[in-house]
């Protein structure tokens, strides 16, 4: 029997191999990562850094496990942004989407930011690059024109149809599986195991970030969070998979275990390969790789300089490899937030007109909006290292989705098919659940603070639209509570003086952080107990089933305001106390989901469509019938769009 979907969901074709799904997320997973992570999170933890994508990759397959289930029940394009609506209604629905739409809207130009960095690094004279507080950014006009320009292919390339993009993107893929593992295991030839023995193993990042505390840190913002991360892309486009109870599961596994083997390779090849004197930095001076003359293109510079002719021959293929790994892995990404922004249409979040398809069976207004909407990103700091942060806190808040729902699903849709069963899910669903939460905490005070700022800020939107045009509050009192609500708000993040900051600001006494904790955290709380006054009944349930999320953003920032990762020049709660007690906050947020979540009406249409097919013994799959969803089944088509 077919996996339940959406009758909208019945406009995308399922053109989709195993292979071509896996080769998706694997497309995604190897591009500016390679190229940039393997010195942040040296640069960051030292040689300690093959252990943080060791327990990067484990915690990335605990989270992996829950999204298998409920990726192949409810295989849907922009799966990630509708599970939370369909289990825990509209606030979470929000928050969780914008999340998610967030770090997708921002991952093509931070792909195009990669590219442009390593060909600008190796040819400084087209003056795509500026140096700014010791970090290489794009540079006005050269490099940001460039990189609007390569934005605009990307584009392109995602409007003549999934089924081109995945045949481009398998042989693409092979290049990127192929380039990154030669790289490894040509910088063995210079490999100086000193570099492992002869310095501080967990690195010297500097103020209280030393020892194991900075080798976890670097699990989720120099990079290795964001790069395996890309499992989800097996998920973005589910809706497209062909037999999806099979594919799903393998894709999604593929797509960990074998950028983690490549990943932890190149990790353990570039440390033993550093020449601390070509780069400039004094032996064993871990954190100033970041501001090196290597930070440009560390795996170049690491093959120039060991003095091979054979090595400094294969720079120039990866220098070629610079320009498609990060390209292709970009215009997949615009290829998954445009399922992200179909996704939150379909949910009511977002306009209808983004779930129209073209007659690729491409959502094309959803590519286009997020193109024009992404280009923002190359302002005011267009750099890797400096974008990859807020990326994957955003990423790994949206993986929170799976853990949190498939207890609720089981719960309150008992009879939905599911092709796979997760199981031993009482104990797995909650560590999934807890390892996206530990990830989080671990990006540190400012990355979260800023994560909070946008995504607690944008209740207001909840309130002025969705919950008005579901009727759950009036319109003129939505509009007075958010105008005054976004006002102080505003205010309070200015005074703060963490938003858009450098990861490693620090204060000098704990008055501005209290004053930055206790406005946010008074503001949102009196926001959310006016709109429940406000708020129908109705209304009501979906707000309580978003306590918990609302309840998590707070308590991971207001711990990591007073842990090792906050900007305190002494901490108050050191490691590993402080990950012990995010945990146990994780823990706390997940029996909140599982309590709170419930049956949306969407879900159990759903489940009443799974029921009716299983009781028919049909094996159709939807997208593959002759049928058209008609006007009863798919408001978001337009009669136009039925006549493709």
């Amino acid at each position: 029997m077919a996996a339940v979907t959406y009758r909208s969901d019945a406009r995308f074709k399922r053109s989709m191999t195993l292979q071509s799904a896996m080769f998706i997320a694997i497309g995604g997973q190897i591009g500016s990562g390679w190229l940039f992570a393997v010195l942040s999170a040296a640069g960051m933890a030292g040689p300690s850094a093959v252990i943080s994508w060791l327990i990067g990759g484990a915690l990335v397959t605990l989270i992996a496990l829950s999204w298998m289930e409920v990726g192949a029940a409810l295989p849907f394009s922009g799966a990630i942004v509708r599970y939370p609506y369909l289990s825990h209604g509209g606030l979470t629905g929000w928050l969780m989407g914008m999340s998610y739409w967030l770090a997708n809207l921002a991952l093509p130009p931070i792909e195009a930011v990669a590219a442009i960095t390593y060909v600008g690094g190796l040819f400084p004279n087209l003056g795509l690059l500026e140096t700014r507080q010791g970090i290489s950014m794009l540079a006005w006009p050269n490099g940001i024109i460039t990189g609007i320009v390569v934005m605009f292919v990307f584009m392109l390339i995602n409007i003549f149809g999934v089924k081109l993009l995945s045949e481009a993107n398998r042989w693409i893929t092979w290049w990127k599986i192929i380039i990154p593992t030669a790289t490894f295991a040509l910088l063995f030839l210079v490999f100086n195991a000193g570099n492992y023995t002869d310095y501080a193993f967990f690195g010297n990042a500097g103020g209280t970030k030393e020892g194991f505390g900075a080798t976890f840190q670097a699990v989720a913002i120099s990079g290795i969070a964001f790069a395996m991360m890309g499992f989800r892309g097996v998920i973005d486009f589910a809706g497209e998979v062909k037999n999806p109870k099979r594919n799903i599961p393998l894709g999604t596994i593929g797509s960990i275990l074998i950028p983690l083997g490549i990943y932890t390779g190149l990790q353990i090849a570039f440390i033993g390969a550093i020449n601390w004197a070509d780069a400039g930095v004094a032996p064993g001076d871990w954190a100033s790789l970041m501001s090196s003359s290597w930070a440009d293109g560390p795996l170049g510079a690491a093959l120039k300089a060991s003095g091979i002719a054979l090595l400094g021959a294969f720079v120039s293929l990866l220098l070629l490899d610079a320009v498609i790994s990060p390209g292709a892995a970009g215009y997949l990404y615009l290829g998954s937030a445009s399922r992200v922004a179909y996704g939150l249409a379909t949910n009511k979040f977002f306009p209808s007109i983004l779930t129209r398809m073209n007659r690729h069976g491409v959502p094309a207004w959803a590519i286009i909006v997020n193109f024009a909407i992404g280009l923002a990103f190359f302002l005011p700091a267009p750099s890797w290292y400096r974008l990859v942060g807020f990326i994957s806190s955003a990423l790994v808040l949206s993986t929170l989705t799976a853990p949190a729902a498939i207890r609720v699903m089981r719960h309150h849709a008992p009879q939905l098919h599911r092709p796979y069963r997760l199981p031993w899910s009482k104990v797995l669903a909650p560590i999934g659940f807890i390892a996206s939460t530990i990830i989080i905490f671990w990006c540190g005070f400012i990355t979260l603070a800023n994560l909070d700022a946008l995504l607690l800020g944008s209740m207001v939107c909840y309130a002025i639209f969705f919950s008005v045009k579901n009727g759950w509050t009036k319109r003129a009192p939505s509009i007075v509570l958010s105008v005054v609500f976004l006002i102080a708000w505003v205010i309070v993040c200015v005074r703060g003086g963490f938003i858009l900051a450098p990861s490693d600001t620090a204060v000098d006494g704990p008055g501005q952080v209290y004053e930055f904790l206790v406005g946010i955290t008074v503001l949102t709380v009196a926001f959310l107990l006016i709109l429940r006054l406000m708020t129908k009944k109705e209304g009501v349930r979906h707000l309580r089933a978003g306590y918990w999320l609302v309840f998590l953003l707070l308590a991971e920032l207001i711990l990591s305001a007073f842990s090792e990762y906050g900007p305190l020049p002494t901490p108050v709660v050191i490691f590993p106390w402080d990950s012990l007690i995010a945990i146990v906050i994780g823990y706390i947020a997940y029996l909140g989901a599982d309590k709170t979540g419930f049956a949306t009406p969407e879900l159990k249409a759903l489940e009443q469509e799974s029921i009716e097919r299983e009781a028919a013994g049909g094996d159709e799959d939807p997208s593959e019938s002759n049928v058209e969803p008609t006007p009863e089944d798919d408001h978001s088509i337009s009669a136009t769009d039925r006549k493709d």
